[in-house]
């Protein structure tokens, strides 16, 4: 079965987002470097650095299905012409289940703050990504806010140095 990942921009202090939904400087690392990355499905193009974009084809490589939460599908414009299902029973539980089954060996992407809080809490996450950038946001949208099992354990960190990021592979413990 297919795993399951989250995968954030964060800053230092914790916020995916600041209050009005914008990302800001925590998406500059997309664009900080010479290396260009291909987002197969979503026309948009990247240029990383070299250690972040080897890290994004890894992920982009390595994707087979997104589950998202109904708010950033919209702000997303659905990412336009990707294809997708609306799944409007059976909860993320059933939203996962259906992705895994079009992602066959490769990952499960959940993204949203929400949806991967979701998933977490009913034990299907087994990776957490965190690209981690310098900066202070002071309020905004939490990666995790208030789960429902705390604590919940991760293993040490793979670590990837970046350009005005450091990127963050943690296994979920179970």
């Amino acid at each position: 079965m297919a795993q399951v990942m989250a995968a954030f921009s964060m800053s230092l202090d914790g916020f995916v987002a600041d209050s009005n939904d914008a990302v800001g400087p925590l998406f500059d690392w997309y664009e900080n470097g010479d290396v260009e990355v291909r987002w197969p499905g979503m026309g948009m193009v990247s240029h990383a650095s070299a250690a972040s974009a080897a890290h994004l084809h890894e992920t982009i490589e390595g994707a087979g299905a997104l589950v998202v939460g109904r708010r950033l599908f919209d702000q997303t414009n659905g990412w336009d012409d990707a294809p997708f299902t609306f799944v409007t029973s059976g909860g993320v539980e059933r939203a996962v289940a259906l992705a895994a089954d079009v992602a066959g060996d490769k990952w499960v992407g959940v993204a949203g703050p929400n949806i991967a809080q979701q998933c977490l809490d009913a034990g299907l996450l087994d990776e957490v990504r965190i690209d981690l950038v310098p900066v202070l946001l002071g309020q905004g949208i939490r990666f995790f806010a208030e789960g429902s099992n705390p604590p919940v354990m991760l293993g040490d960190p793979d670590v990837i140095l970046g350009e005005r990021v450091t990127h963050l592979r943690f296994l979920v413990q179970r």
